[in-house]
């Protein structure tokens, strides 16, 4: 069905009269044999429509005064025998212009000035580039193919209806919304179920919705093996995007085929139809909801059809030879012309009016009148369309720069049991808002939101593996300890957690690390501190007892000088006890051992030489007369001790300088991060070698002198303290190994102290006692006598 609008004044006609024309889909059945098509009632609703606006705005004595449109409808009942009428649109005098000529005047181009349809994308993909080609202004009301907002293709195309990916992008909302991602989508073999496939597809590419099956529908569609398809894949929810006859087929095969427990989700081209949710059975197969155009009432429109109706109308006029339709439709019942899908009524409303608009901006019309001096051509027609702005129903009719509307919203129906459709829902563009009153909704699954899943969602704490070629079919697997799964971030992914953080088994996020290291204020550091004072205390006074009696025969036999030296080394060595605890620092780190090493070297170093002079004033000195004479002459001993100082201090200091011990945390406990130093002891190997043969020197001349006068006890003490220290650290050596927990730092601190207490105790301290209590052993006469007594024991 064609319409042409004429524009004529009331006085005369305008210069080079412009005409309107409306393309309709298939309403009216032909009176010829050309091409027969179904009467729809709501297509017949829309002619009405047309009509209405049209008398409407000729009636109005503000919009275009003294100035009256005419209208030629015809139906485009048919994409190749529709040509006829469509070349009729653009031809003068029966003759079309392929292109402009440079003489040729714009009058002579086309006798239309606007044209109103199509309502099918794919007879608006026919139809629209013979309109584009000199710029006449098409206005569909129901094409919503995306592909016309591109320009470059269709610079002369508007439309009141908004696109696809609009339409598309509340269907998504609605998913998401009910948490559905198993999903099917039906659409139609033609320009707009393509297109809405193409659409929907890429707007869930970063969503959680899976498109599970997918399937164009025609006329010869084998439903029940699409029905089988989607009941073997476990799918709920169904998504149909196809026109109201089309609709028609799937859900009688769904009735027929006793389909249940599906939620149907229609699209605006059959969601308001209203003889689809009376078919019989429909309550069965599940629930549906749809995606409607805003319901506009037209004021008067329901008058205008039962004035119409009550003309009388011939069924003998004049009919042509291309595909136009008249019909004797006196049978039609008014009422159910009125009460059929008005969907689309608004957007043919406006787009009548929306042309009604540019033609008064054109014609300059005002209070006055219009300007019956300028001609219209259809090209100041697009131009004025573009920039509309005016007011309709409450309704503000604008297009954006693609020739979308700028306004409405779509609508979110329910069809109920009894056949009727229910309003319950919204969805609004600027700014985008989905509202749906849940209470409203009467799920065939007893009220509760039907489900439509791959599979179900994870426990918490299990991430998802994939399963298949859809990301919303997975397994799940439970995170390790030391891993968290993200939901929401990625729930594929078990994510480790940080140096400083921690989680168990099945965790969802990481929990801080509970940092644990020895502080100062510990009861067994201030302990342990005490004690290296009290060391330090003990050497010191040791050191002023022994400088009193220096001249004395237990000084001279403890060492003489020597004992001050080793006294000295011991109180050093009892620095690195301190630096064992509080938060450890490089210079902690440094400290806590290279003190040790160094000086407890020395002190090894002392006994050595210290051993080695017992065994020599008693065993070695009878066989080897100028032994001693040559010791004391080049004072061997001193010599010892400093090599044995420098060859340390070499094996050690490039080390600490090259590659110092830091601090580090130990992560082994799952719960706690344990701060201590990395001694790097593969490094310091050749220093703990030195240490071990100082060891085993000093032992081997101690224990040579295990037969040495019983009241002259210097080598059993030696051997003693070297018992106690070789024992300290096997147990120290022992506990690295096994445990690696934050008294640690007390295990160094306190294998430190031990070895050097085992010296100060049971090497000094009975000296000591010597000295304070017992000082008639410390004389000339009874270490001559011990002497002589083992002298002559050893010659008999």
């Amino acid at each position: 069905m064609s319409m042409v609008l004429i524009v004529n004044t009331d006085r005369n006609s305008l210069t080079a009269p412009s005409k309107f024309y409306n393309i309709s889909e298939q309403t009216l059945s032909e009176t010829n044999e050309v091409h027969d098509k179904p009467f729809i009632l709501s297509s017949y609703q829309r002619f009405h429509v047309m009509r209405f606006s049209v008398e409407e705005i000729n009636n109005s004595t503000s919009l275009l005064p003294n100035v009256s449109i005419g209208y030629e409808i015809f139906d485009h009942c048919s994409d190749t025998q529709s040509f006829p009428g469509i070349l009729n649109l653009i031809s003068v005098n029966g003759v079309i212009q392929p292109w402009r000529e440079p003489n040729k005047k714009l009058s002579q181009v086309s006798k239309a000035i606007a044209v109103v349809g199509t309502y099918i994308s794919t007879e608006t993909r026919t139809v629209a580039p013979l309109l584009m080609r000199n710029f006449i202004p098409m206005i569909s009301y129901g094409a919503s193919s995306s592909k016309f907002s591109i320009k470059q293709n269709f610079p002369s195309f508007l439309r009141t209806v908004h696109p696809l990916k609009d339409i598309i992008e509340v269907t998504v909302k609605i998913l998401q919304y009910f948490n559905w991602s198993w999903v099917s989508f039906l659409y139609s073999d033609d320009e707009y179920g393509n297109d809405s496939q193409d659409v929907f597809i890429k707007r869930i590419k970063d969503t959680d919705i899976c498109l599970a099956y997918t399937k164009s529908l025609s006329h010869d569609t084998d439903y029940s093996q699409i029905y089988n398809q989607i009941e073997a894949q476990n799918i709920s929810v169904i998504i149909v995007f196809v026109s109201e006859w089309t609709a028609r087929a799937l859900i009688n095969s769904a009735i027929q085929l006793k389909i249940t427990d599906k939620v149907f989700i229609a699209s605006d081209g059959w969601s308001s139809n209203k003889e689809l949710p009376r078919m019989n059975g429909i309550q069965n197969i599940g629930t549906i909801l749809g995606i409607s155009q805003p319901i506009v009432k037209l004021p008067g429109f329901s008058d205008y059809v039962y004035a119409s109706k009550s003309q009388n109308h011939s069924a003998n006029s004049q009919q042509q030879m291309f595909c136009n339709q008249v019909c004797n439709c006196s049978n039609v019942n008014p009422t159910d012309v009125i009460l059929a899908d008005p969907s689309f009524s608004f957007p043919v409303y406006a787009a009548v009016y929306a042309i009604a608009h540019a033609l008064h901006n054109v014609l300059q019309c005002g209070s006055n009148g219009c300007n019956g001096n300028i001609t219209v051509y259809p090209y100041m027609v697009l131009a004025e369309l573009k920039k509309s702005n005016f007011t309709l129903l409450n309704q503000s009719i604008e297009f954006d720069k693609n020739g979308d509307p700028k306004y409405g919203f779509y609508a979110i129906l329910f069809w109920k049991q009894n056949g009727e459709t229910e309003e319950v829902g919204s969805y609004h563009f600027n700014p985008s808002t989905l509202l749906i009153n849940n209470s409203r909704i009467h799920w065939h699954t007893e009220d509760k939101v039907p489900t439509s899943l791959c599979n179900w969602e994870c426990d918490v704490g299990h991430k998802k593996v994939y399963k298949g070629i859809h990301k919303c079919c997975f397994n799940c697997e439970k995170c390790p300890k030391g891993t968290y799964v993200n939901s929401r971030a990625d729930p594929y992914t078990c994510f480790n957690c940080t140096e400083t953080e921690w989680s168990a088994e099945g965790s969802t996020s990481c929990k801080p690390r509970e940092v644990e290291y020895i502080p100062f204020t510990d009861s067994g550091a201030i302990v342990i501190m005490v004690f290296a004072w009290v060391l330090v205390g003990l050497t010191a006074a040791m050191s002023v007892l022994f400088a009193i009696n220096y001249n004395t025969p237990i000084v001279r036999s403890a060492g003489g000088p020597m004992c001050f030296l080793i006294l000295g080394c011991l109180s050093l060595c009892s620095i690195s006890v301190f630096f064992q605890f509080d938060k450890p620092t490089t210079s902690f780190c440094i400290l806590s051992f290279l003190p040790f090493l160094l000086f407890y070297t020395v002190c090894l170093a002392c006994f050595v030489v210290r051993s080695f002079q017992i065994v020599c004033i008693f065993k070695v000195a009878t066989m080897f007369h100028n032994l001693n004479t040559w010791w004391a002459k080049y004072h061997v001993q001193w010599l010892v001790i400093t090599v044995a100082f420098g060859t340390q201090a070499l094996l050690l200091l490039p080390s600490y300088i090259h590659d110092p011990p830091n601090p580090y945390n130990e992560t082994s406990y799952p719960e706690k991060i344990i701060l201590h130093c990395d001694h790097k002891y593969k490094m310091f190997s050749g220093s703990f070698v030195l240490l071990v043969f100082l060891c085993s020197l000093c032992f081997i001349f101690s224990y040579m002198g295990k037969d040495l006068p019983k009241n002259y006890n210097e080598a059993k003490a030696i051997t003693f303290c070297l018992l106690l220290l070789i024992l300290t650290w096997i147990i120290f050596a022992t506990v690295h190994v096994l445990y690696r927990g934050k008294y640690n730092q007390t295990l160094n601190a306190l294998a430190v102290l031990s070895s050097l207490y085992s010296f100060l105790l049971f090497y000094f301290l009975p000296k000591c006692y010597i000295i304070i209590f017992q000082s008639y052993k410390n004389t000339h006469q009874y270490f001559s006598g011990l002497i002589h007594n083992y002298t002559k024991t050893i010659s008999q």
